[in-house]
């Protein structure tokens, strides 16, 4: 009975007692339009529903796309950019909520005069403050616009400014946005030890191969759900039950690394270089993990995790809207954080001058390509995470990425660097030869934070590709198509911070078949 902990109960729809009239189920009301009674028009979409003691609250989206009704002009601008608009409150009443028509699956809403700006704007400012603000933002981006271009001076890439003298003032905005987002101090440390991988550097050939490592633990694949009874763990049932204590207490972060290293870091293959379409997005395969308790953290753990999602830049505002539109499937919203994958600019090789030349792929944008797993590492040092995380009682990070890797974190391995008092454990499966197919990793919070201090250790390599982009050449831009490698990509692997890791500080689980 112990096993059906935490399991979700289902009925059958036919099966629910019946309702008396003005009763709703939660669930019936998520996803219905919500329309102005008085014009006809259309608010927004009911996205979650709450009980403030009370009275239920609806949870709306407005819509962004159209003027917001009552001729709100504040309230439309500050909508987002996309499908959908600011979450407001709605007080699930007759008075308010006169109308649910559940077959067109609409409701028709009365609020009074106000209701929905002062929800978005519960902190108004006047005219005068806001503009006080808005300078104030000002200065601090041109501050720090002019630190990163006298760093990008100081690298002999001064080319990269000469967008500033042609285009649009918005096409000016956008270079400025490009040069503050270079991670300058990563540019300088992949320049500095490039060299052209001629061997993959394999995590089974360094760890599953040899008995160098002696915390080790072989588990059948069989063992790896969350569920997996006493008897089938054995003697590691205590690992398990360890973790699970540890998570529970919220001693535990995940990292979710969304992200595809799979072919990145490969040397140029004409069989990749042609585009394709993935057949399942990032955010539905998301969705069907975090939906899944058997495959993730159970629901019962998930309000005192804190979880960080890393994903590529066109994939961040879907995966915003996945988890609003979710309730944060049970996490708490003020512990997640979505992070963009760690970017370097594109180089091609100046050998006359002896130095690299950072490549635009327009006049205003910088050409650039992600690092690899090795820049989760400085990803979590921007913004104070990880001393964030340690100042909020975490002990431990868990770092997954890849479907086969992240359906299979189990806890085991958070209980085996617990028991053995390791810097960092590292999961492998016994005849895997892609390191980067994916990874799961544990790290102590004092050895994540020693290696977010030592990013200049990390090791780069530069593979060659071929990268259109353009120059300017007597006044004029010039567009390059290149019919062969003409530049360099830096990749670096998370796996490279286990240098800074002895062997006794080490542990190894290699799962079998």
């Amino acid at each position: 009975a112990r096993q059906l902990v935490g399991s979700t109960l289902l009925a059958e729809e036919e099966d629910r007692p019946h309702l008396e009239e003005g009763e709703f189920y939660t669930r019936d009301l998520v996803g219905m339009r919500v329309i102005l009674k008085e014009t006809g028009e259309v608010v927004g979409t009911v996205v979650n529903v709450f009980n403030s003691g009370a009275n239920d609250l609806l949870h709306v989206m407005l819509k962004s796309a159209e003027p917001m009704p009552n001729g709100s002009e504040e309230l439309s601008s500050l909508a987002e950019a996309g499908d959908s608009g600011p979450l407001v409150w709605v007080p699930f009443v007759k008075e308010i909520v006169p109308n649910v028509d559940m077959n067109r699956r609409e409701m028709l809403i009365t609020p009074p005069k106000g209701l929905l700006e002062l929800n978005v704007r519960s902190d108004e400012r006047s005219k005068k403050e806001r503009r006080q603000l808005e300078w104030k933002e000002r200065k601090r981006f041109q501050k720090q616009l002019i630190a990163a271009k006298k760093k990008l001076s100081e690298m002999e890439q001064q080319h990269v400014f000469h967008g500033f003298r042609f285009g649009e003032k918005s096409q000016a905005s956008l270079l400025a946005d490009q040069i503050v987002s270079v991670n300058s101090k990563l540019l300088q440390q992949a320049l500095e030890n490039v060299e052209i991988a001629s061997k993959r550097w394999t995590i089974t050939e360094s760890l599953a191969g040899t008995k160098l490592v002696r915390n080790r633990l072989r588990i059948s694949e069989k063992c790896f759900t969350p569920s997996t009874s006493e008897e089938k763990l054995g003697t590691n049932f205590t690992l398990q039950e360890k973790a699970l204590q540890l998570i529970s207490k919220g001693k535990v972060a995940v990292v979710l690394d969304m992200s595809d290293h799979k072919n990145r870091g490969k040397e140029y293959d004409l069989s990749l270089s042609s585009s394709t379409s993935r057949e399942n997005s990032e955010t539905s395969s998301l969705q069907m993990l975090l939906c899944d308790d058997e495959r993730f953290v159970k629901a019962e753990y998930r309000s005192s995790m804190p979880l960080v999602l890393i994903s590529p830049a066109d994939e961040i505002i879907s995966m915003k809207k996945l988890f609003s539109s979710n309730n944060y499937f049970g996490f708490d919203p003020e512990k997640v954080w979505f992070l963009e994958e760690e970017r370097l600019p594109v180089v091609c090789s100046l050998l006359e001058q002896n130095r690299h030349k950072i490549l635009m792929k327009s006049p205003w944008e910088i050409l650039q390509s992600p690092v690899g797993s090795g820049g989760v590492i400085s990803l979590l040092s921007s913004d104070n995470i990880v001393e964030n995380l340690a100042q909020n009682g975490v002990e431990y990070i868990q770092v997954c990425n890849g479907e086969r890797y992240i359906s299979r974190s189990s806890p085991l391995l958070l209980g085996l660097v617990n028991e053995k008092e390791a810097e960092i454990g590292i999961q492998i499966f016994e005849h895997s030869e892609d390191v980067e197919e994916g990874f799961s990793m544990v790290f102590s919070i004092d050895t994540m934070k020693k290696l977010t201090r030592q990013i200049h250790k990390f090791q780069f390599y530069a593979i060659a590709k071929p990268n259109s982009h353009v120059e300017l050449v007597e006044k004029k831009w010039v567009h390059v198509e290149p019919s062969s490698p003409n530049s360099y990509e830096f990749y670096s692997t998370i796996f490279s911070c286990l240098n800074a890791c002895s062997l006794d500080k080490l542990c190894v689980m290699e799962i079998t078949e």
